[in-house]
């Protein structure tokens, strides 16, 4: 049987405290209800990048915390699932904290407070993480605010330059990124060059202003449409004049918290795209097992009690 080397992968982004709040019945105004307050890991390019790791993919973290408890804390846990954490710890700015709102449909509202996530710059980057690389992933968050998003668009050249790495980009939510209009969010995108382009359904109809998924690919050379219970769409530029589309379905999961979710499938589709590709794979069946390989993440990921950061 072939071996062939573990991939390589940097995930440029946010490692960010989640306040979880899990109320058992609906919100009144003015006064409370029971539930459950959690506090865990968050951020989407570390989830990405602690699902990568599981699933033994070489992976390094580049992002910013602050010079406090939960920065220390949140380093130590991503470490714990074998990430190469390259964190900039930023003085004067605590880490960033993200407020999760779960309903009873497992979806979920946030309130984004990301202070010391943003202050990643890129003088904070070396250039022996780049060696090597077979791609680099971030959030489209990672594209929002300053200096981060410059310090994104110096990694991806970096990269492309001096691995010819490949490039994956996650639209994660759709509101910050059409808050400057579709025409800002679309040169955001284009200032990276995606070749892998991750959204959900209503990120592309949002992102290209129709229900067309086959538009998408003006933006990145292969998209996947993650579309929840229903699985997963592929759409790809293909040599035939008409693109390479087809859908896969998964089993259906009840779950009470979809977090992580999404980077979960991120993560298993990545690793399987990188792998199905070392072992000279064509495109179809490649995309197809990388699209099973998202499933399979996603799934555990649902069906895995989230951990707690102790305290302190």
């Amino acid at each position: 049987m072939a071996v062939f080397p573990r991939p390589r992968v940097l995930v440029l982004g946010d490692l960010v405290l989640d306040v979880v709040l899990a109320p058992e019945r609906a919100i009144e105004t003015g006064t409370d209800v029971p539930g459950t307050v959690g506090i865990r890991q968050g951020g989407s390019a570390a989830n990405t990048a602690r699902w990568l790791a599981r699933l033994g993919v070489d992976v390094q973290l580049v992002c910013a915390v602050g010079r406090d408890g939960a920065g220390r804390s949140l380093v130590a846990q991503v470490k714990g699932d074998g990430v190469r954490v390259r964190a900039a710890r930023i003085a004067g700015q605590r880490t960033g904290r993200v407020g999760v709102l779960i309903a009873s449909s497992g979806e979920r509202s946030f309130v984004a407070d990301r202070r010391a996530a943003l202050a990643l710059r890129p003088d904070h980057l070396k250039a022996e993480w780049f060696a090597r690389l077979d791609l680099i992933h971030m959030p489209a968050y990672s594209l929002m605010g300053e200096p981060i998003a410059a310090t994104a668009r110096a990694a991806v050249a970096i990269a492309r330059a001096t691995s010819g790495a490949q490039v994956s980009l996650d639209l994660s939510s759709i509101g910050p990124l059409l808050a400057q209009g579709r025409r800002a969010a679309r040169e955001l995108v284009a200032s990276v060059r995606p070749d892998v382009l991750f959204a959900t359904e209503s990120e592309v109809e949002a992102f290209l202003g129709r229900n067309a998924a086959d538009g998408i690919l003006e933006h990145a050379e292969i998209a996947v449409i993650k579309r929840g219970s229903l699985g997963a769409r592929v759409v790809a530029r293909g040599r035939a004049a008409e693109p390479l589309r087809f859908d896969v379905a998964t089993p259906q999961v009840n779950a009470t918290d979809t977090t992580g979710a999404g980077d979960a499938f991120s993560a298993g589709f990545i690793t399987g795209w990188l792998t199905a590709r070392a072992a000279g794979r064509q495109a179809p069946d490649a995309l197809h097992r990388a699209t099973l390989a998202g499933h399979r993440a996603a799934t555990r990921q649902l069906t895995t009690s989230k951990q707690e950061l102790p305290p302190g």
